[in-house]
């Protein structure tokens, strides 16, 4: 029998606020346990939450971006539950009347077709607390400081079918809030988390089957490998006879795997019923002009820019503008280098596989993108070959100053004087009588790779610094020249 994926996925984006949903404690991250914890975080008696402005700002920001409905009136709710992370006992979220309705993004598939998903709702709540289970001699430790950061928990329609659809889909709404600025998106740190609802169905068939929703994801492969295994377990499960059971599996990253960690609750399971402590929010025609109105340009109309104003393919601008902060350097460098399709082959090139080889995110390159352009204007000046280019960048990345100051200090001027170029390929033409001879009787066709040999020589006697093009042409027309002028003496 064949089988159908059907799958669907809630992401916990944590918005970028300096203070707390309900409260002024620091969101700050890395802060010694239960330091940032003030008494509404906690619900101690007598306190009351009051709205952050800033986060309503930050989820219409959102709706706006995926073109969603905005709830003009949305109601915060109490969602009933016991954990020992959660001080109050309940946490404060939103259910019938989210601010964020339905809306839609699009993904690109390895085909590079694309391919609408739906997003259900988006919805404004508070974050429990954080068990932690190591180091405590078997006890669990509570650290509340992330209780009371504020969330947007976006909710899709179950519209993929396929590990690599939901990890296109998770990317793309990765790449909208980091654009928007209201989450940075560190998955480490755990700003931005995803949970996987999966299920299987046979082919054709119209009916969802059960599912199961995949919890403790940190990472995009990692989305990845727990679907796939997760739509194994499930097939593996009926064909064998069983049922798959409505549950919350905890995905297992070492031994790739997914391992049952309690049953799965409904709605009902919550008691929702309106916070008495929280006013409806409701949102007039000025307030969403005003956000509309700080509205940055988005990954789509910033990608298709980059095509039509720079010249750069598809595919360059895809990579170019997968985060803000890469398009952004991109830009700054090619501002200043003068050129795009340059600036391109550079920062996806040279300066990736530097960040790469050293972990490091584009925010954190030792070489900034004026650094970089000013490498690039020395290339396009002539000043500097683009192999000479690549010692200049290692001495930037290894903090020895600009590409003028690294230039200078190690004498690596390019030479684009013909004399004395002329000079060093009539030498190099002199110490290679045989070579001169093979190729003077060669048919057209195969000189242009034995002039590689000639290059290589005079290039390796500037010690690199001759300018390649005027070397390849002056070969061509001194080895030509004499050539034809040797003939002229045998007859």
């Amino acid at each position: 029998m064949q089988w159908e994926t059907v799958i669907g996925l809630e992401i916990h984006a944590q918005l970028a606020t300096k203070s707390k949903i309900f409260s002024g404690a620091s969101t700050a991250f890395g802060a010694e346990p239960n330091t940032q914890a003030c008494n509404v975080d906690l619900g101690l008696p007598g306190v009351l939450p009051v709205l952050n402005r800033n986060v309503v700002k930050m989820a219409v920001k959102f709706g706006a971006a995926i073109d969603a409905e905005l709830g003009r009136r949305s109601v915060f709710a109490r969602k009933n539950y016991f954990y020992p992370d959660l001080p109050k006992g309940y946490q404060i979220s939103q259910f019938e009347l989210p601010i964020v309705g339905k809306g839609h993004v699009e993904i690109v598939l390895e085909d590079d077709e694309t391919k609408t998903v739906g997003v259900t709702r988006a919805h404004l709540e508070e974050d429990a607390g954080k068990s932690l289970h190591e180091d405590f001699h078997g006890m669990t430790g509570i650290d509340l400081n992330r209780a009371g950061t504020p969330l947007l928990e976006i909710v899709s329609e179950p519209d993929m079918r396929s590990a690599k659809e939901a990890v296109a889909y998770a990317r793309k709404i990765h790449q909208v809030v980091q654009y928007l600025g209201i989450c940075d998106g560190n998955m480490q740190e755990g700003s931005f988390r995803v949970d996987a609802n999966v299920s299987v169905r046979p082919m054709g068939q119209e009916a969802f089957g059960t599912r199961a929703e995949l919890k403790n994801i940190n990472s995009f492969r990692f989305l990845e490998r727990a679907i796939n295994f997760e739509v194994e377990r499930q097939i593996d499960v009926v064909e064998s006879g069983g049922e798959v059971v409505q549950e919350t599996r905890l995905y297992d990253a070492n031994k790739d795997e997914t391992r049952s960690m309690r049953s799965k609750e409904e709605a009902n399971d919550y008691r929702y019923f309106p916070d008495p402590d929280l006013l409806p929010v409701e949102l007039d025609d000025q307030f969403i002009e005003s956000v509309a109105s700080d509205m940055p340009e988005l990954p789509d109309a910033k990608r298709h820019r980059f095509s039509s104003e720079y010249g750069l393919s598809a595919y360059d601008s895809e990579v170019l503008t997968s985060s803000r902060a890469l398009a952004d350097y991109f830009e700054a460098a090619a501002k200043v280098g003068g050129d795009a399709k340059v600036a391109a082959n550079w920062v996806m090139g040279e300066l990736s596989g530097a960040l790469n080889k050293e972990g490091l995110d584009i925010t954190q390159s030792p070489v900034s993108a004026e650094q970089l352009g000013g490498m690039l204007q020395r290339i396009a000046d002539n000043a500097i070959s683009g192999k000479i280019a690549k010692q200049v960048f290692e001495a930037m990345w290894a903090g020895e100053g600009s590409a003028d100051e690294v230039i200078e200090a190690k004498g690596l001027k390019q030479i684009t004087d013909s004399g004395a170029i002329e000079k060093i390929v009539d030498d190099v033409i002199a110490a290679n009588p045989d070579q001169v001879e093979n190729y003077r009787s060669a048919e057209e066709k195969k000189r242009g790779k034995m002039l590689g040999f000639f290059v290589g020589q005079v290039m390796k006697a500037s010690q690199g610094k001759a300018n390649p093009q005027q070397v390849n042409k002056l070969l061509r027309r001194i080895l030509h020249l004499r050539g034809r002028g040797r003939r002229h003496q045998r007859w």
